[in-house]
């Protein structure tokens, strides 16, 4: 997998982990204090997140972060 691919992968299951706690896009960001457009940008996996980024949007999700990372959390 290369690296634009691992990014897609991520951001899909951020999204689809957010989408199973039913929180909103805004709502997940505001929970991180991050903009939307931010948020938007790492679900669709046009940035590369550091460790500390993903650990707040784990905590705001409430899962571990190796759940971001874990097979079939995509849709």
């Amino acid at each position: 997998m290369g690296n634009e691919q691992f990014l897609l992968a991520l951001g899909s299951r951020i999204k689809a982990i957010r989408a199973e706690k039913k929180m909103s896009q805004i709502n997940l960001a505001a929970k991180c204090d991050f903009e939307k457009a931010s948020m938007s940008r790492i679900e669709s996996g046009k940035t590369n997140s550091t460790i500390l980024t993903l650990r707040k949007i784990s905590n705001a999700l409430d899962v571990d972060v190796s759940d971001l990372f874990r097979k079939g959390q995509e849709n």
